[in-house]
Order: structure tokens, then sequence, then C-alpha cells
């Protein structure tokens, strides 16, 4: 975020601040009818498209960890455990997997979740996620055998099958109906019932202002205590209403009045403010933190040459990217000479040197060998996410400093979401870049890390084809000791950085807030609404 930016954005926040105070900013259509059973939420962006397996917004996920329940879940210690299913077995040469579901499980249509659902939308699932699609590549059957049982039987073991049911990294491997499960998975869903703890109130969906999820009666939570998507998922509140607000100040303003409850993502500059309130909480969402990204098209000119994409490496300075967004705070951000997540076992620095460098004629020097012939990059840039707007202002300078003739495209998130699934060149509607960010959770290793995949046309947005960068992730994935993971892991992240899979632009933190009447908010990589409770 430039310094003009910030300025004009503080000065907004300082209105609206006094409006707050002196109740002079009112929304009555947000506070007729409030009470202790309904919570107001401010999520991260707009809900512009609901399908989970379609795409891997973290928006979309998150609401729909609301809707669709998972067959295992991850909790706080990144461990699977049993969500929908009762019980499994594997066989001892660990090809054939057996599965039950619980009893008595629902869609919210009333009709029974069977295990010809489960087998339907885990066909959907695995042709869209990067652990799916290992197992697709063994898989010998996917077969219900009677209407709570299912067998997944494979051409060679697959130890990590119940972490790939159960992690938080989108897609999850959600459950739905078999009619529309059946969809194709490159296609998005137009009907939206699931099994899980609250109902998507479609007739009250308006993308760009809000979306409402009503709590599912007939709901059957685990007895265990509930851990980000593991154990019992009680929802406490008749119906969560998100209240779509991209602009800060106004939500801040929201925030303080008690028009909403729950604020997501409060940019840093926002903080000391909403501090000062005495209703209002204000923490780190998650320890594990983010991972900016600058994600480039491997398939067109000039990224599809690897030394365009190394002089952008070689140019960067993770400072400029990290306080445009989290200001002067030193304790918010750090600098990612690599993938993975900082202080977890398996990160290493190995060939981060180049993000050290921000050698700006050494990138020259690089664009001229790439061949670059001057024509526009495409710059894909959401505008409704502070993450996304901040990095998107220092990756135009840089990129004009290069040598890069830019072509900035200010869009929404949502739009950012439908175009960087286009494989259309980039003067026909497609792209060369856009920024976005990975939760620390997903990063820690190669599993569930959609981003670190390099399998060409099976590979995330961007579509990066290394053979190397593909071998050190199954070695990871071979591994028997921690010695040869993080071995593995180290000649992973050079690969990726010789590559250039994608340019890192620094690991951050995020905050959350929410007003003192509302208890139960924990800490995660996604707001989880169970237990979350309200008094008036």
């Amino acid at each position: 975020m430039s310094i003009t930016t910030r300025r004009t954005l503080l000065k907004g926040i300082a209105g609206a601040s006094a409006l707050a105070t002196s109740g002079g900013l009112s929304a009555p259509a947000l506070a007729q009818g409030a009470n202790a059973r309904t919570l107001r939420f401010v999520p991260q962006a707009n809900l512009a498209n609901f399908d989970p397996i379609w795409g891997t917004q973290y928006v979309v996920r998150n609401a729909a960890a609301y809707v669709w329940d998972t067959l295992y879940g991850v909790d706080d210690k990144l461990q699977p455990q049993r969500q929908m299913v009762e019980g499994e077995e594997v066989s001892s040469d660990g090809l054939t997997w057996t599965f039950k579901l619980r009893p008595g499980l629902k869609f919210h249509d009333g009709t029974p979740v069977l295990a010809k659902d489960v087998v339907a939308s885990l066909v959907r699932w695995s042709a869209r996620d990067p652990m799916g699609l290992m197992i697709r590549d063994i898989q010998n059957e996917l077969t219900a055998v009677d209407d709570r049982t299912w067998k997944w039987v494979l051409k060679k073991p697959y130890p990590k099958m119940l972490l790939a049911l159960a992690k938080n990294n989108a897609p999850c491997s959600f459950v739905m109906p078999e009619r529309i499960a059946q969809t194709d998975p490159f296609k998005q869903i137009t009907e939206y019932v699931g099994s899980g703890p609250m109902r998507f109130v479609k007739d009250e969906w308006v993308p760009g202002a809000r979306a409402v999820f009503a709590k599912f009666d007939d709901y059957v939570p685990r007895q265990e205590p509930a851990s980000w998507l593991a154990g019992g998922k009680r929802i406490l509140v008749d119906r969560i209403e998100w209240v779509i607000m991209p602009d800060p100040a106004t939500a801040a303003a929201a925030l303080q009045n008690g028009e909403v409850d729950w604020w997501e993502n409060p940019i840093s500059d926002l903080v000391p403010l909403l501090k000062k309130n005495r209703n209002i909480n204000v923490d780190i969402a998650d320890p594990l933190g983010n991972i900016g990204s600058f994600r480039m098209n491997t398939l067109f000119p000039p990224f599809d040459n690897v030394k365009a994409r190394r002089a952008v490496l070689t140019a960067m300075d993770q400072e400029d990217y990290m306080r445009a967004l989290v200001g002067d705070d030193e304790n918010l951000w750090k600098p990612l000479p690599g993938f993975f997540t900082p202080g977890t076992p398996l990160y290493n620095e190995e060939g981060g040197e180049v993000l050290k460098m921000k050698n700006l004629e050494a990138a020259k020097k690089l664009l001229a060998e790439s061949g670059y012939k001057g024509e526009p990059v495409v710059c894909v840039v959401a505008q409704d996410q502070a993450i996304t707007k901040a990095f998107g202002e220092v990756t135009a300078d840089l990129l004009k400093k290069i040598g890069f003739n830019v072509d900035f495209v200010a869009t929404d998130w949502g739009t950012t979401g439908q175009r960087r699934a286009m494989k259309n060149p980039p003067s026909q509607g497609g792209w060369n870049m856009f920024h976005t960010w990975h939760a620390g959770a997903d990063c820690i290793n190669p599993a569930a890390y959609t981003a670190i995949r390099a399998n060409g046309d099976k590979a995330w947005f961007g579509w990066p084809d290394s053979p190397a960068v593909e071998k050190d992730i199954v070695e990871w994935f071979d591994a028997k000791t921690l010695d040869e993971e993080k071995a593995a892991m180290k000649k992973l992240n050079k690969d990726a950085l010789d590559f250039v899979v994608y340019a890192p632009t620094g690991f951050f933190l995020s905050y959350q807030a929410w007003r003192k009447n509302v208890s139960g908010v924990v800490k995660g990589p996604l707001p989880f609404a169970w237990g979350v409770s309200k008094t008036a």
C-alpha cells in the first residue's frame, strides 16, 4: 500500500470512527431485528460463487465448511480425525480402504447421506485436488458396498489417505448429494445442499451484499470437543449473516457501532483504533500465519520463460510487500526465502539466496536474456482484498522498473477467481499474473500444498510444469524418516525456486476482531463458527 493510499485510508478511518462514536453513522437495515440468535460476520471478501470444488478461494472454502461436512477433519494439531465416518479398515497390504458412515446423517433436503453420495463426491473432488489426483493415479476402484459402506482399492499403498480426506486446504473433500456431485468438476454447481451444521439460504444470497446461513436442526454433531474441522460442530446461533464490506473504514465503524459482530480480517492500520474500543477484542487470527504469493502464468510469454520469472525473484524486495500490507509493525511479518511455514519442522531456506538479492540490474539482464518483446503483462489485481490490493501496487512498480510493459487490471476478488481459471491468451481475456496468499497451515509440507505442485495441466493456476519439483514431492511422500523428509524438502525448496513455481512475497500474520458479547472465537486458518455464541 503506497504512502498516499495509506494516508487516504487513515483519514477515512478517522472520519468513520468519529461518526461511529457520535452515533452519526448508522445502518438501520443491518440493525433491525438484531438479536442474540443472529451473528453478523464481515468476511474477507464477497462470496461471488459457491462451488468449493471448482475453485480454491478461501472465502468459498470458509462458507462451504458451514454447509458441507467432510469424512474426516484436521484438528488443531493438524491430525486427521473421524468426522462423518464411523470407522475405517485398511488391508494388511495397504491397498484396500473400507469406510463406514455414521448412522443418521442427513442432507439439508431431508434425504439420508449414503455411500453412493460419498463415492460421487470423491470422484468429483479427486479430479481437482492434488492429493485426490495422486490417489486417482493409483486407483483400481472406488465403489459403494452398501448404503453406509464404501471401499477404495488402490494399486499401491497411499499412507496419507486420511490426511487427504481431512485437510483444510481447498478443495476439501466435501460430501454432496450424488445428483449434485455428478456435475462436471470443471463447471460450477448451482444447487447448494450439504449435510453440514448450517444450511445455505439461497433466496437471501445477494452477491456483493450478503450471504445467509441457517442452523440445520437435524445435524448430529460428534461427541468429541470441537477442534478446527474435527469434533462436535455445535452451532449456538440460529443464523449467520455474512455482510460484505470491502471498505475497511466502513467495516471498522460497523464493528464499533455493533452493527456487525465479528470481522474476519481487519487491516493492521485499524488495529490500534479497534483496541481502544472497550467493547471489541482483537487478536492474531492464526499463529501459523500466511505466505504471500505472486503467481505467474507459465503458459504464455513472458512468464513461459524461466528467466523472466527469475527476473522477478531477483529484483523483488519482500520488505516492500510486507510493509505495504502491515505497515511498520515488525512483529507481523518476516522475510521468507522459500515456500514453507517458518517455525515448523520441515522449514528450510535451501536455494533462497535469490530472494535476498534485490538486484534490479541483474533482473533487467535476465529479462533481456528471456527474449521479452515488450508485450503487455496483464496483472489481475483484486481491489476488494487488502492483501492483493497492497501487493498489486508494489508489483506494478516493480515490473515497470525491471522493464515489463504493465497492463494493470483492477478488479474484484470474485472476478479474479473466475479469470485465473482461464487458459485463454492474456490478450483474449486471460492473464499473466495475479496475487493471492496461502495459509501457513497449508504450507508446512507438500501434502496439501496445492500451490507448490508443478504437474502441468494438473497443477494450480499458472500450470507450472517441472519434473524435478514433482520428483522431490514424491520423495517426500516416500520418505521413511524425518531426516529423509527434511532432505526431500530442501531439494524441493531449491528446485521450486529455481523453476519459480511462484514468487513468495513474504510471511505475515493477520488479525481478527469481534465484539465482547461474542464468545467462542478461536484461532485457526479459517473462522470456525461452531462453539461461537452471542449475548444480547
